[in-house]
Formats: C-alpha cells, sequence, structure tokens
C-alpha cells in the first residue's frame, strides 16, 4: 500500500471514529501517523522537480510581514500605500501572481511587506495557486490578516490554510521537552497535570517517530496536536493582526454592528483612501516587539539619531551578526549601558538580552 492509499485509510478512519474522551488517545496517535505521512509524501514530491519560481523573496529589513486575504480585498493597494510599491491593481481576481515585496519605513525601522496571491478554500491542497503562494507565509514574523468590509466572516478560512501548511497563528510554542536516550523506554514528568494526554498516548505517538526512547516534560497541559507539532519540529508561532478594508463603502452605523457580531478584534481601514493607514503603521511596529539600540563606537558618543531596530528578546550575538556577520568571530567583549545590567558599562556576553534603549559598545 502506497502513502496515498494509507492517508486516505487513516482519514476514513478518523471519520467514523466519534469525538469524545475515550477516543482522545486513539485519534490522537491517528493525527500523529497522518502527519508523518502527509511529510513523507512533500518530501517525496519535493524531489521529483517543481520549483517555486516568483514565490521565494530573499527576507530583508528589520522584520517581514505577509498580506494574507482572498483574492481582490486590496492587498496590493495597501502594499503600494504604505510602502510607495507599483503592485498591480484591478478590479479581478489574481491580480497578483507573484510574491510582490515592499518596504515600510516606520520609526527607524525597516519593515519587509509582502503582497501575495489571493489565498481560497482549499489552497493548501494545492487548489488556485496552492501551496506555492502559502509558503511565502512562512518568513513572516507577522500575518496582516486583510479582511473586505462584505465578506468579513473569511478570517478562520484564511487561518485554516496557513495551519495546513504548518503555522500556528497567535500561538506559543508549547512548553514540552523530549530527550532522546539510547535506552529505558518513553518516560514522561508531568509537572502541571495535564488533562488532554496521558502517558500511554504520548508514549504511542513518540513510537510513531521513531523514538522509542526518551523523555517527556510537560510544562503545561498541552493536547496531542501540540505534542504532534513539537515532533515534527517545523511549526512555526506567528501573530497576526486584522484589518478590514473598504470601510470607506459603509457608514459608521454598519461598523458598530460589525464590531459588536464579530468575535474578534480588528482596525477598519481603507487602503483606497488612506483612513486610518498611520494607525495601522503604528500597530504593526508594536506587534512585531521592535525595541532601540544605541550604538557607541569606541571613543565616541551614542549615534541616537539612528538607533538599530531589532526584536524584543534578540541577545548581543544577534546584534553582532547584524553588524557584521564576522563581528562576533572577533569580538572580545561587550560593554552595556542601560536598564537591562546592574550599572553602566557592564560586560556582558553574547546571550544577553539587551533592553530597549540601551547603549552598546563591542570590543574586538
Amino acid at each position: 500500500m502506497g502513502i496515498p492509499e494509507k492517508i486516505k485509510q487513516i482519514e476514513e478512519e478518523m471519520r467514523r471514529t466519534q469525538i469524545n474522551k475515550a477516543t482522545e488517545r486513539h485519534l490522537g496517535v491517528l493525527k500523529a501517523r497522518l502527519a508523518r505521512l502527509r511529510r513523507m509524501q512533500e518530501e517525496q514530491a519535493s524531489k521529483g522537480g517543481g520549483g517555486d519560481d516568483g514565490y521565494s523573496v530573499k527576507k530583508d529589513g528589520d522584520a517581514t510581514v505577509v498580506l494574507l486575504g482572498l483574492p481582490s480585498v486590496g492587498k496590493s493597494t495597501l502594499l503600494n500605500h504604505l510602502t510607495g510599491s507599483n503592485s498591480k491593481v484591478a478590479a479581478y481576481d489574481f491580480t497578483t501572481l507573484t510574491v510582490i515585496p515592499g518596504i515600510l519605513n516606520h520609526k527607524g525601522a525597516r519593515i519587509q511587506i509582502l503582497d501575495i496571491p489571493g489565498i481560497i478554500k482549499g489552497a493548501s491542497e494545492g487548489k488556485g495557486l496552492g501551496k506555492r503562494v502559502l509558503s511565502a507565509t512562512r518568513s513572516a514574523d507577522l500575518l496582516l490578516v486583510m479582511l473586505d468590509v462584505f465578506n468579513p466572516d473569511a478570517k478562520e478560512l484564511l487561518l485554516d490554510e496557513v495551519r495546513a501548511i504548518g503555522i500556528r497563528p497567535d500561538e506559543a510554542k508549547p512548553r514540552v521537552t523530549i530527550e532522546k536516550r539510547s535506552s529505558g523506554g518513553v518516560t514522561v514528568t508531568d509537572l502541571v497535570g495535564a488533562t488532554h494526554v496521558d502517558e500511554e498516548g504520548v508514549k504511542q505517538i513518540l513510537r510513531e517517530y521513531g523514538q522509542p526512547n526518551a523523555h517527556v516534560m510537560l510544562r503545561e497541559d498541552i493536547t496531542y496536536d501540540q505534542l504532534i507539532d513539537v515532533l515534527m519540529k517545523n511549526r512555526l508561532y506567528v501573530p497576526t493582526l486584522t484589518v478590514v478594508n473598504k470601510i470607506d463603502m459603509v457608514d459608521q452605523g454598519y461598523l458598530t454592528d460589525l464590531k459588536e457580531s464579530l468575535n474578534f478584534p480588528f482596525l477598519p481601514i481603507s487602503a483606497d483612501n488612506d483612513l486610518n493607514l498611520d494607525q495601522l503603521k503604528e500597530q504593526i511596529f508594536r506587534k512585531l516587539d521592535f525595541i532601540r539600540i544605541y550604538m557607541m563606537p569606541k571613543g565616541q558618543k551614542p549615534d541616537y539619531d539612528e538607533p538599530m531596530i531589532i526584536r524584543n528578546g534578540s541577545t548581543v550575538e544577534d546584534i553582532a551578526d547584524k553588524v557584521h556577520r564576522k563581528l562576533k568571530e572577533e569580538l572580545r567583549y561587550t560593554r552595556i549601558w542601560g536598564r537591562s545590567v546592574r550599572f553602566g558599562g557592564q560586560k556582558v556576553g553574547l546571550t544577553h538580552p539587551p533592553m530597549d534603549e540601551d547603549i552598546i559598545t563591542f570590543y574586538s
């Protein structure tokens, strides 16, 4: 039996299985087996050729934002108005047939914005422009979900498509560690009193992934789906920001009703008329969680005019790489002045995480 037949067999068994507490473990094992087979199928397909021409864009700037929406929602217009790019705009579906990049400059940050072709239901299964388009979303530090004011319920459809390719929007990486061992079977240390998985289910799923000997530590109550995500090792955890476009075409009463009916926050905008785009720029900046670092060359004053923009949680090593990729190899030590250290000019190592408006001097 080939991989496609095995996948179909598992999917049919999952459809026949009632979802309840008693079947959680069985369904979890089936999902693990299904995810493993699908990955094998994708690996075989990638070896068979088929490029992603036009859908692979080199990351640029301080962070990357991908515009995610249905066809004709206004992504190209928004890209043009945010970045001054010249993405083609027309009033029909699939105007954008490649990934179009642009740069948004805001508060000293250079933010790459990617306009990708519109997503349709089933894109993750190859419909429309399919997985090649969705693959561009894997470069995102932020997904900007763009909805039409007359079709605001499309958000879940869009997020389901990116979930299907291994992106976990607005989720945090599960607090689970798996340590491989040479013998002793699978042992589970549960630090939280997990209720959604049990020890036998964890063991069965690890065996599905060829890990019969391992120590699993649960630091939070996870589901079997989350355990599979940890084992797959290719999941990306990306925040989202949602906008509803074309508000110039409705009145305030319509917008008020819309805010009450939708179960998620959104920023109402008009890309055509630049309505609320300054607010959008600010929300993008905040959502990317940037901090400013002032560089102070040896014997000189800090450069307050052009701070280095980095993501919160970055380390001294990340900053050194941004200055020059070989700097850390030549670095003797680093001094920092600011809130991240106990006293001004403190020596720190490569793993030290600076804070907003810290001053840094590298000594090589």
